[in-house]
């Protein structure tokens, strides 16, 4: 089948399963960005989160997950909600993490894009990855078009801003290739001027991943360093602060997928509440969800670390 017949065959089923973006790059080594992912290991600013250590040549080389790859294919889908806790007061959850966890949602969804592959051409060889695997998610969405890598190190699009997952299929087909936009950014600093705990760099581009909301609340098992009191501005699970400011997410767009619903009673529960959560209430408002990750114990620790002294 002709390259640009199965592209656009391919687009249209993606679209039709809730995605709002796809872009194709061919399979090859990213040097460049090999360069830079170094430099940031190497100065320890990805903290304790080991794993980003591992694997170094499949996270820079596609053909080293699927042996043959031709194409990396990135796709986004918006999760963006303006829902918010009912007490203004209440510890916060990033929005990625008020429903079902995306992993499980859109890994299903992938699967349904490669059966209709094979439908198409018969026999594919590829996988498909969503945040869990070696695959430099960001740089293979800007190879492909999907948008540019702004100043606080996330996708952002010009017609929905960034509040969306990334996913990717690598597989030994070709496509017709798409190619980077240019940068939007340009003069704004409201990301970096917004983050707490200076995680951005002044430049930005740069993240010290060891600073980050984020991290601290999801990725460090450890305490949290007191340094860091007063700074998370009730951020119990995650942060959004740096894409809240950013003003292209202006054209961030409502959600319609009932997975990523809040969990009946999230918003509802006030700050006293979360501060009196049992296991018991944890696990059935987390159930399939993202927040299991940090499990109750870890909850728990940063919803204590965000009580005034």
């Amino acid at each position: 089948m002709d390259v640009r017949i199965l592209s656009r065959l391919f687009r249209e089923k993606a679209k039709s399963l809730g995605f709002h973006s796809v872009g194709f790059s061919k399979a090859e080594e990213l040097t460049k960005e090999a360069h830079l992912l170094e430099g940031w290991l190497n100065q320890g600013l990805h903290g304790k989160m080991q794993y980003m250590e591992n694997h170094f040549e499949k996270r820079i080389d596609p053909t080293k997950l699927v042996p043959g790859a031709k194409t990396v294919i990135s796709l986004a889908y918006n999760y963006f909600t303006e829902n918010q806790a009912l007490d203004p007061d209440a510890p916060k959850i990033s929005k990625y993490a008020y429903g079902e966890d995306y992993h499980h949602v859109l890994k299903g969804k992938l699967r349904e894009l490669m059966a209709f592959l094979k439908e198409q051409i018969g026999d594919v060889d590829g996988r498909c990855f969503v945040d869990s695997a070696p695959v430099l998610e960001r740089d293979w969405a800007k190879r492909s078009g999907l948008g540019w890598i702004g100043k606080n190190t996330i996708l952002i699009t010009k017609e929905q801003g960034s509040f969306f997952f990334l996913a990717e299929i690598i597989l030994d087909v070709p496509f017709h290739y798409d190619h980077p936009i240019s940068d939007f950014c340009g003069t704004c600093r409201r990301c970096i001027d917004a983050c707490p705990t200076d995680a951005i760099s002044d430049d930005g581009y740069w993240m010290d991943g060891s600073k980050c909301i984020s991290y601290f609340t999801i990725e460090l098992k450890d305490d949290i360093p007191n340094s860091y009191k007063d700074t998370f501005q009730d951020w119990m699970f995650g942060c959004d602060i740096c894409q809240d400011v950013c003003p292209w997410n202006r054209f961030s767009k409502e959600h319609s997928t009932e997975a990523f619903k809040p969990k009946p009673g999230l918003l509802e529960t006030s700050r006293n509440e979360w501060e009196e959560l049992t296991l018991d209430v944890f696990n059935d408002l987390f159930k399939k969800s993202a927040v299991k990750r940090t499990k109750y114990q870890g909850l728990m620790r940063n919803i204590r670390f965000l009580k005034k002294d």
